[in-house]
């Protein structure tokens, strides 16, 4: 039988992470003269690293978190922002 209550779903920690990591990458793509906006929708949109700047390691970064985890926090951050 298939329950019907909704299901949570949770990551766990790593809020925090996926935060700094997106405002670094973000930092470096402003750094390197690029719209960390733009470039960040094509990564998530992709999955393309092209679309990060190496500078200050923030390609590297960007790809040690997944882009379901990246995409929770910017997700997370808005629903706050707006309440």
């Amino acid at each position: 039988m298939v329950s019907q209550e909704t299901m949570m779903f949770k990551f766990g920690n790593d809020e925090n992470k996926a935060e700094t990591v997106i405002r670094n990458a973000c930092a470096a793509m402003e750094e390197k003269g690029y719209n960390p906006i733009n470039q960040l929708v094509g990564y998530l949109l992709s999955g393309d690293p092209a679309y990060v700047t190496s500078h200050n390691d923030a390609r590297s970064k960007i790809r040690s978190l997944e882009r379901d985890e990246l995409l929770e926090e910017l997700v997370r951050a808005y629903l706050e922002k707006k309440q």
